[in-house]
């Protein structure tokens, strides 16, 4: 059995490894767009959306519903970029320590 020492060390290591992965998130990007590009939202690694664009062509006040249809499913295409990039960043720090799924 390790000694307690050695596990509180290795706990304090990969605290501090999740730790830097956390500020590395924040400068990642990822892009999720929906209406082939005329809407884009882009997000950093720790999911929070950064910007959003949108082409003029689909600005239209007769269909505002789907306007607003184009931006959720392109939020939600770069939230869940976001979140496969955060997963696999957690991945590589937790080296197969963690149980499958809790990730």
């Amino acid at each position: 059995m390790k000694d307690l020492g050695d596990v509180v060390r290795q706990a304090q290591e990969l605290s501090g490894r999740f730790q830097r992965m956390q500020e590395e998130l924040g400068a990642m990007t990822v892009e999720g767009s929906a209406g082939g590009g005329m809407v884009r939202v882009a997000a950093n690694g720790r999911q929070e959306i950064i910007s959003v664009q949108i082409e003029k062509e689909v600005i239209s006040p007769d269909d505002a519903v789907m306007l607003q249809d184009l931006v959720r499913a392109a939020v939600n295409d770069a939230l869940a970029r976001a979140r496969e990039l955060m997963t696999a960043e957690m991945s590589k720090i937790a080296g197969g320590m963690l149980p499958p799924g809790l990730l």
